[in-house]
């Protein structure tokens, strides 16, 4: 089984988190999507900054957060600024 971290932006610091969130597995972040699983993160991790929520997008794409487009970097910005 794939285990989280071997995804891009998921060190073993984020990869423990998600997993007290629930999430276990790449197929079940996947399933919840980026904005999901940021707010299953919020509810252990009150101090979630944005970039955890890039480095999720990052990993569902395949990519270092740093690489999203700024399209999305501007949609998970507003949605990050939604939940303040």
């Amino acid at each position: 089984m794939e285990e989280l971290s071997q995804l891009p932006n998921i060190g073993r610091k984020l990869e423990e988190l998600l997993m007290q969130a629930g999430i276990t597995d790449p197929a079940e972040l996947k399933k919840l999507g980026s904005k999901a699983a940021f707010e299953r993160l919020l509810l252990i991790d009150e101090t979630a900054c944005i970039n955890k929520l890039y480095a999720l997008e990052g990993a569902l794409q395949g990519i270092r957060w740093h690489h999203l487009s700024e399209d999305d970097k501007k949609s998970l910005r507003e949605y990050f600024h939604s939940l303040k």
